[in-house]
């Protein structure tokens, strides 16, 4: 075996593997922006047998208060965070601006939604952050409000984990400040 082969070997599947994850990344996100109203909060399946009920819902902003299908607002705090990171990531590492903008700013309109009413709770007697999450709607877990006839109004310790951890993420892009890890700030 020639001395460098297995490190080249290596390389190479690393850079697979990253290519992989690259497209994985894009198709997801891709799927996200297509299949979610235009405010950036999803329903909460996209294959919920109520949609039909709602017309051109994609051509609108999500209704936590319709009578069909609830929306879920913890996978849009989730989906927001996951479309900054891959806008930033190809436009900063990448080099590939039109992308990286077009995630960015779907990840910035879907932030901005969550930050503002009717999803950012704004009663100080409620214990949560942000509005309108689906815990598991299969199992009838979610409350669904006297006088609703789906889920709305509550909130799960994970949607307003992502909210708050995206809010300091585009916090920390805008001060220009290193970014927060387990293992301490990046330095950049």
């Amino acid at each position: 075996m020639r001395a460098g082969s297995s490190a080249t070997r290596c390389r190479t599947s690393e850079d697979a593997t990253r290519t992989d994850a690259r497209r994985a990344a894009r198709a997801t996100c891709d799927f996200y922006i297509t299949q979610t109203p235009i405010d950036g909060i999803p329903y909460w399946d996209t294959g919920a047998p109520g949609l039909a009920l709602l017309g051109d819902y994609l051509d609108r902003p999500a209704d936590p208060f319709n009578d069909y299908e609830p929306v879920d607002s913890s996978a849009a705090a989730i989906a927001s965070q996951g479309l900054l990171r891959l806008g930033h990531y190809l436009v900063d590492e990448r080099g590939e601006t039109k992308a990286g903008v077009r995630y960015v700013e779907a990840g910035l309109t879907t932030l901005n939604t969550l930050l503002d009413e009717p999803y950012l709770s704004s009663n100080v007697e409620h214990q949560g952050l942000i509005l309108h999450s689906v815990y598991h709607r299969p199992n009838g877990w979610d409350q669904i409000p006297s006088g609703r006839k789906v889920p709305c109004g509550e909130s799960s310790m994970w949607g307003d984990y992502h909210a708050r951890e995206t809010a300091l993420y585009v916090q920390r892009l805008a001060e220009n400040a290193p970014y927060y890890t387990f293992f301490g700030p990046t330095i950049g």
